[in-house]
């Protein structure tokens, strides 16, 4: 859960009294989870981010299809999931493009090791997954164009060899 406004203030207000009082400021900033592509691009160039999570489904495509390159340069393990709106419960909003882990805490750790490992392996070294183009389908319009060329080369085929095709 997000540190509350209350939580937040108290944790402020007690940072001060500490500073007031001349003590050593102590103060735990909750570990939360970053979000926002111009926040999470920041954090893999400082090579700050332990995990970048991607969602497949972000339109326009551009804003993030550059992410995973930049996170195989750095040396950041990253996971592409389904669904942007599944990221966006995350972090209490409606949807989310991309999301990544900074900290976590010490009985999480061991946990998050294993899954940025297991990612590395699936993403980041896979080269397979880079060479792989797309589902390679045609828009209508350019269906059309295609299936009026075909017609055109066999209706001249067809009159090489002396048929009449309708």
């Amino acid at each position: 859960m997000p540190e509350t406004k209350e939580a937040k203030k108290a944790r402020l207000m007690e940072m001060a009294q500490q500073k007031k009082d001349g003590q050593e400021v102590k103060s735990k900033k909750p570990q939360v989870v970053k979000y926002g592509l111009n926040h999470i691009t920041t954090l893999v160039e400082n090579k700050q981010a332990k995990l970048v999570v991607i969602a497949h489904d972000v339109d326009p495509i551009e804003l993030v299809c550059w992410l995973p390159a930049l996170c195989r340069k750095k040396d950041v393990p990253y996971c592409i999931i389904k669904g942007k709106s599944r990221l966006g419960q995350l972090v209490h909003k409606k949807a989310v493009s991309c999301v990544a882990l900074t900290s976590v805490t010490k009985e999480d750790q061991k946990d998050l090791e294993t899954l940025a490992s297991n990612f590395k392996a699936q993403f980041n070294d896979n080269a397979e997954v880079r060479r792989r183009w797309g589902g390679g389908v045609m828009g209508i319009k350019s269906q059309h164009i295609t299936a009026s060329r075909e017609r055109a080369v066999q209706v001249e085929q067809a009159k090489k060899l002396g048929m009449k095709i309708a």
